[in-house]
């Protein structure tokens, strides 16, 4: 996560800067510098200039962005490999999906990283990349069809964290086998006293653009995982694919913003859409809330007691929250939630609620909770709810 909120700094840093470089007659620049751009931070004045290819001297020393996308990357697999391969059952692997074996779904994710960043690679190397806006509907119809697999192949909650995963593979993969190689092809020329390429240098620099646009869906994706009531959703796929899409857009007003160009309408769009897909979260697939709404008499029959509750509690949930659970690799409760009785299952009803409707819990559905067994255990702790 520290790696990733430098790396989306520095690029967000690059672009700000890139787009806010000035040049006029006053300026009086350097011969071959393209702009200019006098800053103020912290306790001192900066003073940044960018030159068209080549210094007229070459630096003693050169500041190479790239080991923030590498860390970034290293780590984040690294992550992937501890929680979701080693615990494949718990964490990759869901009910209902096409996938239920967890060395097959192991597999089904490398694959889904590794042919993503090929397609995308396919298509930022293929005259599309010159065409702005087309190539803008095809990379997004792209990723959307990526977030409606994944839901498909991976658990919930891994199906999230994969579209993440893709997008960051791509990111990285844009400056390891992009930006870096053609950085490197630069430097080479000037030192060798040949003109560098500067077509090169503009595709290194559209890659980059690239990975702006990327950057606020990544960061969503990282911190998914704290938002059941989003990958729990019927229609999680069409979810995430409007939050990629509503941060993207809202990036873009930024970068035009930075050229001098203010189009609020693009934010204004955005945070409209947002809202949009608030109110549709909350209400548009939820029954009348029970504190709302008076109980029936069908109602009441239907609720199950409160020892028959506690037993599919004990059944489901205790592998993981009691106070010394036995699922191998937990030595205490997951956010420290015991469930052993009526009163510690009240200390934390609204997040057993929440984690039991959206099938967050149990993991991966280990201990095979039937949809009755799921119905019930919801309208109880629903029940529960209300006359708290």
């Amino acid at each position: 996560m520290i790696a990733g909120i430098a790396w989306i700094g520095a690029s967000l840093h690059f672009v700000w800067l890139d787009n806010s470089l000035t040049s006029s007659p006053e300026s009086n620049l350097p011969e071959g510098v393209k702009g200019e751009l006098w800053s103020i931070h912290g306790g001192g004045i900066y003073h940044f200039q960018k030159y068209h290819l080549a210094p007229p001297k070459w630096p003693s020393s050169l500041h190479w962005s790239k080991w923030e996308a590498y860390s970034t990357w290293i780590t984040g697999t690294l992550l992937l490999l501890a929680v979701y391969y080693f615990k494949a059952q718990a964490y990759l692997v869901g009910p209902d999906k096409l996938i239920a074996d967890p060395t097959f779904a192991i597999v089904a994710s490398i694959a889904f990283l590794v042919v993503g960043l090929g397609v995308y690679e396919a298509i930022v190397r293929s005259p599309l990349r010159n065409k702005s806006l087309l190539f803008a509907w095809v990379v997004g119809i792209y990723v959307a069809f990526s977030c409606w697999l994944s839901v498909l192949l991976f658990s919930d909650r891994a199906a999230f964290v994969h579209v993440g995963a893709l997008m960051g593979t791509i990111m990285a993969g844009n400056v390891f086998l992009g930006i870096i190689p053609s950085q490197k092809k630069f430097v080479a020329a000037v030192q060798a006293g040949h003109e560098p390429d500067g077509e090169s240098a503009g595709f290194a620099k559209q890659r980059s653009t690239h990975n702006n646009y990327f950057t606020l869906p990544v960061l969503f994706c990282m911190i998914c995982i704290h938002y059941p009531f989003l990958y729990g959703h019927p229609l999680n796929w069409l979810i995430l694919i409007s939050i990629i899409g509503i941060t993207a857009y809202a990036r873009h007003f930024f970068n035009l913003r930075h050229r001098g160009i203010l189009n609020y309408w693009i934010l204004v769009r955005s945070v409209l859409a947002f809202l949009g897909l608030a109110i549709f979260v909350t209400y548009g697939n939820s029954a009348p809330d029970s504190e709302d709404q008076p109980k029936t008499q069908a109602q009441e029959q239907a609720v199950i007691t409160d020892l028959a509750a506690l037993s599919l509690i004990e059944e489901h949930c205790h592998v993981c929250h009691a106070k010394e659970p036995t699922y191998p690799g937990f030595y205490a409760p997951p956010g420290g939630i015991v469930l052993n009785d009526r009163q510690s299952v009240m200390a934390s009803l609204s997040k057993s609620l929440s984690a039991t409707e959206t099938k967050y819990m149990p993991l991966g559905n280990l201990t095979k909770m039937s949809d009755k067994e799921r119905n019930d255990l919801v309208l109880w702790l629903q029940t529960q709810q209300f006359e708290k």
